[in-house]
């Protein structure tokens, strides 16, 4: 438990101060306190604690802004939160590609998506895609989505919406706005804030968490009454993606290394992202390479 500047352990209650040093054992006299344990610059940000586990020269800069919109009243927010037998570079590959919309076509329909850029940088990349409905009809949870936010001049068989996905490393951001022109409409109908965190030395394990937040329609309460489909729709685009790249980890162990021939630009932009930035820490023993934010949730 937290009390002031203090962290206080459930257990025994043995009590430390903010730089790691013990300074109460309930049952031990002052003078027979251990020395303490290694602190880590840690901060609360949008309801998640994170915590620098490198330079704590660095922590500031790498520091992620606010969660998607994950605070805001105008928006639904659910919390996403579960572990995926993969390693982390696959949960960006598989958010930042969305030519795999085809698996999930039992759940939305024959989507087209259309690749319309891709930027990246030293320790970011950014692709944008449009896309419109080959076949099939949207479910209940896409038209709360999506549907009910479109302009009415727009028919839905002539849509083409528009989806921005980001990786500043180490985390993602995907959003989604309808319509051709997102300057007309600045807020996402759709945004989804997402980080990875490695739970195991060879890292073929990782922690999804983040935020998935759905603008209200204007209708009051709406939102609410439907809210339980929209939770089903996700879980279940969840658990295809989470399949599939449990699928690619044992792939990949059962080839002893990556045999992908990738032909997609973003990816590749990607993937160079990934390979330079995901660099192991030298100085640490805790087995998470290259990360620098661990979220510990609340």
């Amino acid at each position: 438990m937290v009390n002031g500047d203090e962290l206080k352990c459930h257990y025994h209650g043995w009590t430390y101060s903010c730089t790691g040093k013990c300074v109460s054992v309930p049952y031990m006299l002052p003078d027979r306190l251990l020395g303490g344990v290694r602190a880590y610059p840690a901060r609360e940000i949008d309801g998640l604690i994170f915590v620098f586990p490198g330079d704590p020269a660095l922590a500031q800069s790498r520091l992620p802004g606010s969660l998607g919109s994950s605070q805001r009243k105008d928006y639904k927010t659910r919390r996403v939160n579960r572990e995926v037998a993969c390693h982390y570079t696959f949960m960006h590959e598989n958010l930042f590609d969305m030519n795999h919309q085809f698996m999930h076509r039992k759940q939305m329909g024959s989507i087209r998506a259309r690749c319309l850029s891709c930027n990246h940088g030293e320790n970011w990349a950014e692709v944008e895609y449009s896309f419109s409905r080959a076949a099939g009809k949207p479910s209940l949870a896409e038209h709360v989505i999506v549907d009910l936010m479109r302009k009415r001049r727009v028919a839905k068989k002539d849509f083409s919406d528009h989806m921005r996905i980001r990786t500043d490393y180490p985390n993602q951001n995907l959003k989604v706005w309808v319509g051709r022109d997102i300057q007309q409409s600045s807020d996402p109908v759709l945004d989804v804030w997402l980080g990875y965190t490695p739970l195991d030395a060879e890292q073929r394990t990782n922690r999804t968490y983040g935020y998935l937040s759905v603008k209200k329609p204007r209708i009051p309460g709406f939102i609410h009454a439907v809210w339980p489909f929209v939770t089903w729709f996700t879980e279940n685009i969840f658990r295809e993606d989470k399949d599939i790249v449990e699928h690619e980890q044992r792939a990949h162990d059962s080839q002893g290394a990556d045999w992908n021939n990738e032909l997609f630009p973003p990816l590749r932009a990607l993937r160079a992202v990934l390979a330079r930035c995901g660099v192991p820490m030298k100085d640490s023993d805790s087995g998470i390479a290259g990360l620098g934010l661990v979220s510990l949730g609340r």
